[in-house]
């Protein structure tokens, strides 16, 4: 799998794209009303326009629009493969948040903040940057089309989000626009589907063990697991991808054997680093640190020690899924891995908050199916479902 933060390089002019201006903007006909949002990514060395996103959110605040437009500017840095990033907003408010200089007091702004930082920690170093509205033009402008268009307005036809070709190995940007406005509107479109499995039982799981970077194989009822998903009726797939740790290998590799493909290992699905905490019990954790697991309990964005945080999670678990879609539009790709993986692929596929992670619950060889359409939309199809194992 190719390193999405692998400098692009411009087969035109040869030359290599480390570090990239986001200029970004958002708003509202009415605040709240109808909302839209503009990015432009630039190369700081010659002013090329290396990738635009635009979007109608329907009807939102002017705040939200522009934090939309600054997860947008991000993400379209992300996908071109950039390590330094200078933002330029004329909003003083999310630049000020952003740089810790304000608080943020809605809800609904944490939530974005918290986004953007998802996105933020990916890079070597990201700046924020105020300019006057008048110094922000082609942001603002990508903006007012896109609130035109959330007011039913006609516009000129809006250009497609434009990327500078990727040289070889750099990711391609397949899911540009995975944030767009939720529609009751019937897709018309073919989804891209992918099928999340959680991998086999192991010895850990019966005991309720975190169960993170070790190397366990399946169990013998694991085993029994595997074959059940090896005989379900998965459909027309065109792919199997499974996280590199064994006792996902080994349910991936069963399921894989009768559809007659490979196996497609995908090392940003592995399950997460818990530390210091692995292969222990919950009460045995706290019984040794209750202060520790009440801090990892109570954001994302702690880690277990010597471990990872859920927001790391986050992050290269979209990576994989936006490298999925990417590779496999308009197929269906059966996807094993663990727990928490799964738990953020459906937390974001229903744009829930992280404390969804908490309620959502995974039993060992269970399915669950997303559906992605080229518009930004997705549909949960189905949670955990143990349908095809013995009773």
């Amino acid at each position: 799998m190719s390193n999405p933060l692998e400098p692009v390089v411009n087969p035109v002019v040869d030359s290599v794209v480390e570090f990239v201006v986001v200029e970004a903007d958002g708003g509202s006909r009415g605040n709240p009303g109808p909302a839209g949002y503009g990015a432009v990514v630039l190369d700081p060395a010659t002013g090329e326009v290396l990738a635009e996103r635009s979007e109608s959110i329907g009807v939102e605040t002017n705040n939200v629009a522009e934090y939309r437009g600054l997860i947008a500017g991000l993400d379209a840095a992300r996908e071109l493969g950039a390590r330094r990033v200078a933002v330029r907003m004329d909003s003083k408010l999310v630049v000020e948040q952003m740089k810790g200089a304000w608080q943020i007091k809605h809800a609904s702004m944490r939530e974005l903040a918290r986004q953007a930082g998802v996105l933020r920690r990916g890079f070597d170093d990201v700046s924020f940057e105020w300019i006057p509205r008048e110094l922000n033009k082609r942001a603002d402008r990508l903006a007012n089309e896109a609130m035109d268009r959330a007011a039913g307005k006609p516009t000129t036809a809006a250009k497609p989000a434009a990327t500078r070709p990727a040289a070889p190995g750099a990711r391609p940007g397949a899911a540009a626009n995975l944030a767009a406005a939720p529609s009751w509107t019937p897709p018309v479109d073919t989804a891209t589907r992918l099928i999340l499995v959680r991998h086999g039982s192991t010895v850990h799981s019966a005991r309720r063990r975190f169960s993170g970077r070790n190397d366990l194989p399946l169990d013998d009822p694991g085993r029994q697991q595997a074959a059940a998903l090896a005989a379900r009726p998965f459909g027309a797939v065109a792919a199997v991808a499974a996280s590199p740790l064994r006792r996902a290998q080994e349910t991936a590799a069963a399921i894989a054997a009768p559809l007659g493909l490979p196996l497609q290992t995908v090392d940003d699905l592995v399950e997460t680093d818990f530390g210091e905490w692995e292969g222990k019990t919950m009460a045995e954790v706290a019984a040794a640190d209750q202060a520790a697991l009440d801090a990892w309990l109570a954001s994302p964005d702690v880690a277990p020690p010597g471990g990872e945080p859920f927001t790391a999670v986050d992050v290269r678990v979209l990576r994989a899924r936006d490298a999925l879609l990417s590779a496999h539009a308009g197929q269906t790709v059966v996807v094993v891995t663990h727990v928490t993986p799964i738990k953020v692929l459906v937390r974001f596929a229903l744009d829930a908050p992280p404390v969804a992670l908490y309620r959502l619950h995974l039993d060992t060889a269970s399915v669950s199916i997303v559906d992605y359409y080229v518009d930004g939309n997705c549909s949960v199809r189905l949670v955990n479902d143990t349908s095809h194992l013995p009773r």
